[in-house]
């Protein structure tokens, strides 16, 4: 039996009859278990089962397909160092590296106080700000090894930690809310893009070049 409170039951409910087909709500509703539980686990699967009417092997699978959702428990905050190409090479590896050994972990592991939980991650599509680390999915541009190991600092004594981007970091069950579909109020606090990201629309913009027309021919 699940120990889920019955405002998290309701919430699942709410999720679920958002979407015409109730199982879309299925990844919302896993970020919802993760916010009350820190991780995915074997009641939430089956709760999530319940209220969407399908197999718990049906949402265990899901679950399991993305590495978003997590069956350890994860940290206060969850660090997010990209090694892909072009991150590696501009120093992610370093990045990677460093904390791991400030921390005292390996991948996919949470220091003893139970504060950071590190891991290696695929592109975040951020290749422009290269290397990108993310607390609890919120962007760390242009990092380097001292920039990442004083934000991790910071974060474990309670200091307040801002994206680059803008936003004052959360904690991860702060931020799986708001993935669940329960904003928190700051979606407008930093850019949505920046400078590096614009570049290519600003040379356009010079120049007067568009997109091709499209061709009904």
């Amino acid at each position: 039996m699940s120990q889920l409170d019955e405002k998290t039951w309701d919430e699942l409910r709410e999720i679920a009859a958002r979407y015409p087909e109730a199982r879309s709500g299925l990844l919302p509703m896993l970020h919802l278990v993760q916010s009350v539980e820190g991780r995915v686990t074997p009641e939430a699967i089956e709760a999530c089962a319940e209220v969407l009417g399908i197999s718990a092997a049906e949402v265990n699978g899901v679950a399991t397909f993305y590495t978003m959702y997590k069956r350890k428990p994860v940290g206060d905050y969850h660090v997010g160092v990209c090694t892909n190409t072009l991150c590696a090479v501009m120093g992610g590896d370093l990045i990677f590296e460093r904390l791991k050994e400030h921390l005292d972990v390996g991948n996919d592991e949470t220091s003893a106080d139970g504060k950071i939980t590190l891991e290696h991650i695929e592109c975040n599509a951020a290749c422009d700000y290269a290397p990108v680390m993310m607390v609890n999915w919120e962007f760390m541009d242009n990092q380097t090894p001292e920039s990442a190991v004083q934000a991790i600092d910071d974060l474990r004594a309670g200091n307040p930690v801002h994206s680059t981007r803008g936003p004052q970091l959360c904690t991860w069950r702060e931020a799986e809310r708001v993935l669940a579909g329960f904003p928190d109020d700051r979606a407008d606090e930093g850019p949505t893009a920046g400078p590096a990201s614009l570049a290519g629309l600003k040379i356009a913009r010079e120049n007067g070049w568009t997109a091709p027309e499209e061709n009904h021919g």
